[in-house]
């Protein structure tokens, strides 16, 4: 086979997209990106795409502990000239062994290949700068979650060189050599209200007594997003960076915020042609996260300028909201949301069924892989939830809503700055002849927004969908689903 660096080298202006798949990268065969193709991609959003930090997931994979020896002896021309961990990062994501257990070992496994990575990139560049060096844990839920992954590492991986084999004098460092970094940075990424609501409590626990340089914090805006609805997952977030940009002004340590954004309105409605949108919404966040259909279903001139925007940015101060005004409003569309919910969860989750993966990942304990459990409902993943909904011509978006009073509808645009613009991208792929759609959430958003257009085409193809659900044929929906998703330029 041929090296595949030569074989893929795109012009500046082609498409990322593969032909015969939305959301599927040109260099994939399938939809489905196994270990190999991901370190391809990690090359390729480094040296086509421009961006300087790429997110390794080691959780609910085959992971890939051999991801820095790939990269630099597969594209060893191109990482001569951009250090890893210096000019460019990768940060992994590793399982959280309270929440996955099956995982636990794995989290060991990878903390143990940041030393052997060091060891390789020494060899390659001549010096000591490691190429990894930050890890993210998800659903962080208490300062000791996150610690006992510092703690360990220091202790165990690295701690380990000083003692000593048999009782003689010969020490694991003078058989083994040194293991170094000496210190990783942990990353907490909180996914759930009260982690976030708390998240300044654990974070300042956490970096209590550490003489941190400086501390990044993730908030992840999906899974709140399906948890509590649209609405209340911008107001969670909105909440907690105003409350950790405190902590960074307190405590002294500057803190670094991430937020884990998709191009669907539901997940944050980031994509090449809303920068400036999500940068407003958000003026305080130093790292977006750039997912598949922002890298795939774009051009990939539009992709690069859109990685440009955001990482020419300077980050400003994130907004300051009145958080019990923030919260009486989440709870009265959180609420409003999960009823919807409770009632659309079984066709949903039929529905998830035929949205095409884009991870292999191994199967979790639950309805689909790595389902979410939320009161009693079992969910699919993010971009498989919003994906079902779509098909079956209901925008998530507008679950929900109609609970919001005038005074709420008010208060709610000056803290969801975009609100109605987000609204009004969703509502152009509403179905109004669906069944599964709220009529009073449908017609709430119709008095917000005004005349507004629908997408014919993909009221066309989700209107093709919904027969097949209606006759038992839903097995047949999944070209339907991918055209739909096709127009949208998402699939989740």
């Amino acid at each position: 086979m041929k090296n595949v660096q030569n074989c893929y080298e795109i012009p500046k202006t082609m498409s990322t997209q593969h032909p015969d798949n939305v959301n599927t990268p040109f260099f994939s065969c399938s939809p489905l990106l196994g270990g190999e193709e991901e370190v391809l991609e990690a090359y390729y959003a480094y040296s086509h795409l421009y961006c300087r930090e790429q997110m390794w997931d080691c959780e609910g994979k085959e992971v890939d502990n051999f991801v820095v020896k790939k990269l630099l002896s597969k594209y060893d021309s191109y990482f001569t000239q951009k250090q890893l961990g210096r000019d460019l990062f990768l940060t992994l994501r590793l399982p959280n062994p309270e929440i996955e257990k099956t995982e636990a070992k794995i989290l060991l496994e990878t903390l143990e290949s940041i030393p052997r990575s060091f060891d390789i990139a020494k060899l390659f560049y001549g010096n000591e700068i490691p190429p990894i060096f930050e890890v993210i844990l998800p659903m962080t839920t208490s300062y000791t979650s996150i610690d006992n992954i510092y703690q360990y590492y220091c202790d165990f991986v690295v701690g380990k060189q000083h003692m000593r084999l048999g009782g003689r004098d010969i020490k694991i460092s003078d058989w083994i050599g040194e293991f170094k970094p000496e210190k990783i940075n942990v990353i907490p990424l909180f996914e759930d209200k009260q982690s976030m609501l708390e998240s300044d409590e654990i974070v300042s626990r956490y970096i209590d007594n550490k003489n941190l340089d400086y501390q990044r914090v993730f908030f992840a805006r999906s899974d709140p997003a399906i948890n509590y609805g649209n609405i209340g997952a911008v107001i969670l977030n909105k909440i907690a960076l105003m409350k950790i940009e405190d902590l960074s002004e307190t405590s002294g340590t500057p803190i670094y915020p991430i937020i884990g954004v998709g191009s669907a309105p539901f997940r944050g409605n980031l994509h090449p042609g809303n920068i400036k949108g999500v940068v407003e919404e958000y003026p305080g966040v130093h790292t977006f996260t750039i997912q598949s259909a922002f890298k795939y279903d774009y051009p990939a001139d539009e992709v690069r300028e859109g990685i440009r925007k955001l990482e020419e940015r300077t980050p400003g101060r994130s907004q300051i909201v009145d958080t019990d005004t923030c919260l009486g409003i989440f709870d009265k569309c959180s609420s409003e949301y999960n009823k919807r919910l409770a009632s659309l969860c079984p066709v949903i989750n039929r529905t998830a069924e035929f949205i095409p993966g884009r991870r292999k990942r191994k199967l979790h304990i639950g309805l689909f892989g790595y389902s979410r459990n939320h009161d009693g409902l079992n969910l699919p993943r993010a971009i498989t939830f919003t994906g079902a909904c779509y098909s079956l011509g209901v925008p998530p978006e507008i679950l929900g809503i109609s609970a919001l009073s005038d005074k709420d509808y008010e208060q709610l645009c000056e803290i969801y700055l975009h609100f109605e613009d987000d609204l009004s991208d969703a509502m152009q792929y509403a179905n109004p002849d669906s069944p599964y759609l709220p009529k009073e959430d449908f017609e709430f958003a119709k008095e917000i927004l005004g005349d507004f257009e629908l997408d014919i085409d993909h009221k066309e193809a989700t209107d093709t969908i919904l027969d097949k659900i209606s006759m038992n044929h839903i097995e047949e929906a999944g070209p339907y689903i991918l055209r739909a998703a096709s127009k949208r330029k998402f699939l989740g």
